[in-house]
């Protein structure tokens, strides 16, 4: 269990909320709104009315002692920037902020941020990719080149060995698991025999896995 901070409690901040709440985090919110302040404070630890751009009042929540602060302000940019830094400076230990626009992550980066979140660009990347292929089930963004990918199993790879088709060598992918009927298995060997029935659970850049996989 982890202690959180979330500035913003609107939709996003919400949701958010919601998932750490279900995974036994302690979450302490913060936004200016007082209604939205009173609709969150069911369901978190805590929550109060402040403006997280006053160092006085940040201060008082006692920064270093969250392990993760999120800020999730997506009405005013200065705003968010502001208490970006606000909370590194104050000791924050970790801090991961939302940015709407490249511009803003860049920013948000340089003022504090160890990570930003681009919700409409990842989701973005995630719907062109599930949605354009019959190859591609979901993906997990690892970093600027490495995904996650679950992906389809070739008819010409059915019934031949991991070992017989080089996909680390040729590709520079490696295969995580295997997955069939909703389970997972993750004793994979080279004498491994894949399934067209199957998927598999791969992880490489989205170039290889394009070419690998006829993307």
């Amino acid at each position: 269990m982890k202690s959180i901070l979330l500035v913003g409690a609107g939709r996003f901040g919400r949701n958010i909320a919601e998932k750490l709440v279900e995974m036994k985090h302690e979450v302490l919110v913060v936004d200016v709104y007082e209604d939205l302040i009173n609709d969150i404070l069911p369901i978190v630890t805590d929550a109060q009315i402040g403006d997280c751009t006053d160092v006085d009042f940040l201060s008082g929540l006692g920064i270093d002692n969250f392990d993760v602060c999120i800020v999730t302000i997506r009405n005013s940019f200065q705003n968010s920037l502001e208490t970006t830094s606000l909370l590194k400076d104050l000791g924050a230990k970790k801090v991961v902020s939302v940015a709407t626009n490249d511009i803003h992550e860049k920013f948000l980066l340089r003022n504090g941020a160890d990570a930003v979140i681009y919700p409409e660009k990842q989701l973005a990347s995630w719907v062109a990719l599930k949605y354009t292929n019959d190859t591609v089930f979901d993906y997990v963004k690892i970093d600027d080149e490495f995904s996650i990918f679950e992906v389809a199993i070739p008819e010409s790879w059915d019934g031949k060995q991991v070992g017989q088709l080089s996909i680390r060598p040729k590709y520079g992918i490696n295969i995580m698991a295997i997955k069939a009927n909703n389970k997972l298995d993750v004793t994979i060997t080279p004498d491994t025999v894949l399934s067209k029935d199957e998927r598999l659970l791969i992880i490489g850049s989205i170039k290889n896995v394009r070419k690998c996989f006829d993307i």
